[in-house]
């Protein structure tokens, strides 16, 4: 979970998402609604299961990945949706299976749960959106939030050069490369000397001291290993992580 976050007009958050809507799009990646109640969520989510074969063992592996696209977040949101907030947090582990039950509808199982979402705020809308119990061990533990205070240049009249319409084909052509890569992760035995260090260094002298924080101390190592698979994937389709992607993350 992504959430970009400035004062309104000031840092352009919808101008930095929009690119990546376009590629998203373009990529045929799955896409929740951006103004959704929780029973449709779930059904989206449902709807998304897909398969994959490891080549290596013959192991059918089945997901349901969606994406969260949303540049007003409170709109996904909405206001102390504490129970939407509650499954947020249930999906950020990635259950192999999620069981949902209503008193007319029946039961709904999501194998595979793999939920994104990458959104933009308000620090006047966040604090309004979600419930107290939510900083510190709930919702706000589990997401990594980029934030700004203005923008980094002005840009009177905004267009694309030559050489910007060629990396942006490049980079999609990336992305196709990245979205079809499939299987299990590995690592190198100096990227495991190096996460046995920082895991036990960082539970002994853990970075944040306030106890609102207590609760995103203990997901950091969570953080990191999502991020160590981003780097890779990023830098080669090999699967494997490497020491440079520990540090990048």
């Amino acid at each position: 979970y992504v959430v970009l976050v400035a004062p309104s007009g000031k840092a352009r958050k919808g101008t930095a998402m929009r690119p990546c809507m376009n590629f998203l799009r373009k990529l045929g990646i799955k896409l929740a609604a951006e103004a959704i109640t929780r029973e449709a969520l779930i059904r989206e989510m449902n709807n998304s299961t897909n398969t994959y074969i490891d080549e290596k063992t013959g192991t059918i592996t089945i997901h349901s990945s969606l994406t969260v696209f949303s540049q007003e977040l409170t709109v996904f949101l909405g206001y102390h949706n504490q129970q939407l907030i509650s499954d947020l947090c249930d999906w950020y582990d990635c259950r192999d299976v999620w069981t949902y039950r209503t008193k007319t509808a029946g039961t709904d199982e999501i194998y595979g749960v793999w939920l994104n979402l990458i959104g933009a705020t308000t620090p006047e809308m966040l604090q309004c959106s979600l419930p107290p119990d939510a900083i510190g061990g709930g919702l706000t533990s589990r997401t990594i939030f980029v934030q700004a205070k203005d923008k980094d240049k002005l840009v009177p009249i905004p267009f694309k050069t030559k050489r910007e319409l060629e990396l942006e084909e490049l980079l999609l052509h990336d992305l196709e490369q990245i979205s079809m890569l499939q299987g299990r992760f590995s690592v190198t035995e100096k990227w495991l000397d190096k996460w046995v260090q920082w895991y036990t260094d960082q539970a002994m002298n853990p970075p944040f001291t306030q106890p609102q924080l207590q609760g995103y101390n203990e997901r950091r190592p969570t953080h990191l290993l999502k991020l160590c698979m981003i780097a890779s994937a990023a830098r080669s389709d090999s699967l494997i992580i490497e020491l440079e992607d520990f540090d990048k993350a």
